[in-house]
């Protein structure tokens, strides 16, 4: 998903990409992030504090998934990067008055004029930043409003997609500048640095990222946000107010582990 916040994400042409998007982040072919002006990339950091993880053993090659299920050791460790997340809106977190929505009632129609709805107006802005969210009522309840900057308007879809047309996978789907990290490349977060202004990250929020084993299928805008950004996706709301949310947050001066594209 994903337009807005973190990373115009994108969707591909059919539904018309992730971010039409990916929440889809932020991609060159469209995708979510912030609203706020693209950051810059946060210079390499000195050495963490924060104790890495033991490498894991080496063997086969890792599937996709829980760190649990990853058996080889990173090909090498990249500094400095700039983590942010993205995430798929559910309209029953949401309240306040309802706006009236016009779009496409399937992916790519030619003249988006359908009554697509009403929804709470929060609802609506969050999906024009991440790129789609989950319908709770009316007729079109447990489909997805999506939106994408880069088609400009709204549509209907079945899943909040990938840029390849794929479901959004939690705490697996990853956007990263392409000059940088290409579609297929595979990560773990080694270290989370730090939070906004320098603050810690908390443990368990911190262990939560590290824990996860990232896939770029999404491309961000190149040079959005330095080339040494990332941006993750966490899943549903769960929760109102979700951006509060300890896991909305952005990893700065994180370390990676690279494993080598497929």
């Amino acid at each position: 998903m994903i337009n807005g916040r973190r990373g115009l994400r994108a969707i591909a042409a059919m539904a018309a990409c992730c971010a039409l998007s990916a929440g889809c982040g932020i991609s060159s072919e469209a995708s979510s992030a912030t609203s706020v002006p693209p950051p810059i990339a946060p210079p390499v950091p000195a050495a963490s504090t924060q104790p890495a993880p033991a490498p894991p053993p080496t063997g086969p090659e890792p599937t996709i998934g829980a760190r649990a299920t990853v058996t080889t050791t990173p090909e090498k460790l990249s500094r400095g990067w700039r983590i942010t997340v993205y995430y798929t809106p559910v309209e029953s977190f949401h309240g306040g008055p309802r706006v009236r929505v016009k779009g496409c009632p399937a992916p790519g129609c030619a003249k988006p004029e359908a009554d697509l709805g009403s929804y709470p107006k929060s609802f609506v802005e969050a999906v024009r930043t991440e790129g789609a969210g989950r319908i709770t009522s009316g007729p079109h309840t447990g489909r997805y409003l999506a939106w994408s900057r880069r088609v400009g308007h709204f549509w209907l879809d079945d899943i909040a997609r990938d840029a390849v047309n794929r479901p959004l996978r939690p705490w697996v789907t990853a956007a990263a500048d392409r000059t940088v990290l290409e579609r297929g490349s595979r990560f773990v977060i080694v270290d989370c640095g730090t939070g906004n202004a320098g603050r810690p990250i908390p443990a368990e929020v911190c262990e939560r990222f590290r824990q996860a084993y990232w896939e770029v299928v999404d491309v961000l805008a190149p040079g959005y946000g330095g080339e040494h950004h990332a941006d993750v996706y966490i899943g549903e709301e769960t929760e109102p107010d979700f951006t509060r949310s300890p896991f909305y947050t952005t990893l700065n001066g994180a370390v990676l582990g690279l494993y080598r594209t497929p």
